[in-house]
C-alpha cells in the first residue's frame, strides 16, 4: 500500500465449515463482494478495481471450485486488539454519516485526500481484517495455506489511518498468531515500508520482519540503518529494482532468514507496486519475481498466509495476484488464458484518469516476461550489510 506523491473475529461458524480443507492439504481463497463496485472515489488511486479482478480471473481458469470462503466483517471488539476504540468508533460514525468532522478528521487521519470517507470506510477494511482473523484462526490449528488478498494494509495506525490504509490487518493477524504461540515470519516486498508493522514487534524475538521496499518513497521509513530490533530487516532498494536483483535478495537475504528463523507461518504482504507498470512506484519487477519468492518461501513452514497490499494497476494487480493464487493452490500457470479470463481483464478501466489502455499481452496472458538486469553495486553492498547483521 502507499500514497501517491501528491479480540479476535468471533466467527467459528465459517471456521469450522473451513477447517477441514485447510487442514486437509487444500488452499483456501477468502474473498469478498464489498469490493465490488467499492471504491475510494474518483480521483483516488484506489478507484480501481482489484480483489474482483483476481476472483473473476480465478473462477474463470476454474481455480476457486472448492476452495473460496466469503470473509466475515471483523467486529469492532476484535479490532481493539490493536486499534483504538475511539478510532474504531470513528469509522463506524463516518461510514454512519458519510462525513467526519474538522477534528476527527485531525486526530484520525480520516476524511483527508489519501484517507478519504467513502460509503465502506468501515465495511471493506474490516471485510480484510475479518478475513485475515479467519485465516489466523483456522491456520493455528493445524497447517493449511490461506489466501487472503484484501489484507496487506500494512500502514495503518492504532489511533489514524495512513497511507490509504483504515486498519492493519497484517497486525491483527500476527497478534493472533501470537496469542496461539506461532513464531511468525513476516516478509513484505510492497513498494512501500511496511511502517504501521515494524514498530509493533521491533525488539521481539518470536517475530521476523523484512521489508523490501523502494527508497526515497512514502513513508520515508525503513531506512537501511534504522534499529527496528534484532530481527527486523529492512532493505531498501533503487528505482529501476529489477527481477535478476529480487533475485538476489530472495537468495541472500529473505531465505537465508526465515529458514534460520524456523517460523510457525509465513505471512507475505505481496503488494504489486512493486510491479513495472505500477504509477505509483519506480520499481521495474514482473509478476515472475513476486513468483520466485512465494515459491521460496512455501518450503519453508506448514504454516502460510498470503495477503494483497499496494497496486495501482488493474491489469498488473490483478494479473499478479492471481498467478499468486496459482502457485499457493497448486495449479498450473497457462501461458495463455481462456477466452473467459481474457474477457475479465478487456472489460477493466482505470475509472478515470486518463491513462491508455495496456497492450494486448496483458490483456490474454497471466505471467510477465522476464525483467532481469544488472546487480547494482549499491544492491550488493546493501545485502552485505544486512548479513553482517
Amino acid at each position: 500500500m502507499g500514497q501517491p506523491d501528491a479480540a479476535q473475529c468471533k466467527c467459528r461458524d465459517a471456521q469450522d465449515r473451513g477447517a477441514a480443507a485447510v487442514t486437509g492439504g487444500e488452499a483456501l481463497f477468502i474473498g469478498a463482494e464489498v469490493y465490488r463496485g467499492s471504491s475510494y472515489g474518483g480521483a483516488h488511486p484506489l478507484r480501481i478495481p482489484r480483489v474482483p479482478v483476481v476472483m473473476d480471473l480465478a473462477r474463470a481458469l476454474g481455480w476457486l471450485d472448492g476452495r473460496y470462503r466469503t470473509s466475515p466483517k471483523a467486529k469492532p471488539a476484535a479490532l481493539t486488539a490493536f486499534h483504538t476504540p475511539e478510532y474504531i468508533a470513528a469509522l463506524l460514525r463516518a461510514e454512519a454519516e458519510g462525513a467526519v468532522d474538522a477534528g476527527t478528521r485531525a486526530r484520525h487521519q480520516i476524511g483527508t485526500a489519501s484517507n478519504p470517507v467513502f460509503p465502506q470506510i468501515y465495511s471493506r477494511p474490516a471485510t480484510g481484517a475479518g478475513g485475515v482473523l479467519l485465516a489466523a484462526d483456522m491456520l493455528a490449528q493445524g497447517a493449511g495455506r490461506i489466501y487472503v488478498p484484501g489484507g496487506g494494509t500494512h500502514h495503518g495506525m492504532p489511533d489514524r489511518a495512513n497511507g490509504f490504509c483504515y486498519l492493519n490487518d497484517p497486525v491483527l493477524g500476527i497478534l493472533s498468531f501470537l496469542r496461539a504461540g506461532l513464531r511468525v515470519a513476516y516478509v513484505d516486498i510492497d513498494a512501500h515500508h511496511a511502517d504501521g508493522v515494524e514498530p509493533v514487534f521491533a525488539g521481539r524475538d518470536d517475530v521476523l520482519m523484512i521489508s523490501v521496499h523502494e527508497e526515497a518513497r512514502w513513508p520515508f521509513t525503513g531506512a537501511l540503518a534504522e534499529d527496528a530490533g534484532g530481527n527486523a530487516f529492512n532493505l531498501p532498494v533503487p528505482k529501476g529494482f529489477n527481477d535478476t536483483e529480487m533475485r538476489a535478495v530472495r537468495e541472500e537475504l529473505i531465505l537465508p532468514r526465515v529458514a534460520a528463523f524456523r517460523p510457525d507461518v509465513i505471512v507475505l504482504q505481496a503488494g504489486a507496486d512493486s510491479l513495472l507498470e505500477d504509477p505509483l512506484s519506480r520499481l521495474c519487477l514482473s509478476n515472475r519475481a513476486y513468483i520466485g519468492v512465494l515459491r521460496g518461501l512455501l518450503p519453508l513452514a506448514e504454516r502460510f498466509l498470503l495477503l494483497g497490499g499496494g497496486g495501482y494497476n488493474p491489469w498488473s494487480v490483478g494479473r499478479c495476484w492471481t498467478a499468486l493464487w496459482g502457485v499457493l493452490a497448486g495449479f498450473e500457470l497457462p501461458l495463455r488464458l481462456p477466452e473467459a479470463a481474457c474477457a475479465v481483464l478487456r472489460g477493466l478501466s482505470w475509472n478515470g484518469g486518463g491513462r491508455a489502455l495496456p497492450g494486448a499481452a496483458m490483456m490474454e496472458t497471466l505471467l510477465d516476461p522476464a525483467r532481469e538486469g544488472m546487480l547494482r553495486d549499491e544492491v550488493k553492498a546493501r545485502l552485505e550489510a544486512l548479513a553482517r547483521r
